[in-house]
């Protein structure tokens, strides 16, 4: 398995893939760390958010077209799709949405040819982690962040053997702490998994998304309920914030 992510790194740095530097965890660095690279947007591209609750944000998951509101939810995918439709009327793009409520990363790999691959993706925008720590918590589900980095390696291993050209923006899992769910006892756990998914970006060359600078630095502007109902679901101005950090990433 390692030859084969060696290979799989080595042939898309060849084609020009971005990459990215782990960060450590560290706090004066987190709050430091940026996204590298920008995406370009081209003739006929097809974008796929994915992910779990944040992403779904109550879509109509009956309604499977691309490019429709109610097929988006009211998160911060709705947002950037729209904002991409208007910027990029001319290029004849497709968005979708195939984030589902309570995933984790086994979840995506067992729907994953039918939600992610049978799309034929250009452009693969996934954030998850969330749930995979989350249900230790709450439910008792075992898991670790060893385990999370397995499953997301096996995810995206899949993924460009059958799209080897996709260009993948991974989100940083992400917690505003003092709200609601979001405790003390998350930390400092919890940085683990966000550390998994700094690694797996660099690991296969994506652009990272840091979601959790994101709302720390928003914190100046906005208590952490401004932002999120739970510390982790957001609030219109929270996914409006989401949706602009994805957007600066696209030029």
């Amino acid at each position: 398995m390692e030859s084969r992510r060696k290979f799989l790194a080595k042939s898309l740095l060849s084609l020009g893939a971005v990459t990215i530097g782990a960060n450590s965890l560290r706090a004066e660095d987190a709050a430091d760390q940026k996204p590298a690279g920008k995406i370009s947007i081209q003739q006929n591209d097809v974008i796929l958010f994915q992910g779990d609750s944040i992403t779904d944000a109550g879509r109509n998951k009956d309604n499977l077209k691309p490019n429709e509101t109610n097929a988006f939810g009211s998160g911060y995918a709705m947002i950037a799709g729209g904002t991409l439709l208007n910027k990029f009327a001319d290029k004849n793009i497709n968005v979708y949405n195939r984030g589902i409520s309570g995933n984790r990363v086994p979840d995506l790999i067992n729907r994953w040819d039918k939600d992610a691959l049978a799309l034929q993706p250009t452009i693969l925008s996934i954030l998850i982690g969330v749930n995979d720590f989350w249900r230790t918590k709450d439910s008792g589900s075992k898991n670790t962040p060893a385990q999370y980095k397995e499953q997301y390696q096996q995810l995206l291993e899949s993924t460009l053997k059958s799209l080897p050209n996709v260009k993948l923006i991974i989100g940083e899992p992400f917690g505003v702490k003092g709200v609601k769910h979001v405790k003390d006892d998350w930390y400092p756990d919890f940085l683990g998994y966000q550390q998994v998914a700094r690694e797996i970006a660099k690991e296969f060359n994506a652009i990272y998304l840091p979601y959790q600078s994101v709302f720390d630095k928003a914190a100046s502007r906005g208590s952490g309920s401004y932002w999120t109902t739970d510390g982790v679901h957001t609030t219109l101005a929270g996914a409006n914030l989401m949706a602009q950090a994805w957007i600066d990433l696209i030029k």
